[in-house]
């Protein structure tokens, strides 16, 4: 879930969304335990969704203003190559 997608959303839409993904959340937890999951990186993910909602809906409820998206970082010029050095024996 990109936090675009989140910031979209109303107050009660993420709280009903929070309230899914706690219980996949605990789904996932109880598969690991009977050796059930097969897609261990997607506790992970839901972990992370699961926070990125609880900062935004507390950012939403103090008032802050959303961030701006970021600009594209600009690409650096590309370095000149060095010579190789040669190998002398001294």
């Amino acid at each position: 879930m990109k936090p675009a997608d989140v910031r979209a959303m109303s107050a009660d839409q993420l709280d009903d969304e929070f309230l899914k993904l706690k219980k996949e959340r605990f789904n996932l937890r109880f598969q690991r335990a009977t050796g059930q999951l097969e897609n261990t990186s997607r506790v992970r993910a839901v972990r992370r969704d699961i926070a990125r909602i609880k900062t935004i809906a507390a950012q939403k409820r103090s008032g802050q203003p959303e961030p701006a998206p970021k600009a594209e970082p600009a690409k650096p010029a590309s370095k000149p190559k060095r010579a190789a050095r040669s190998k002398s024996k001294s």
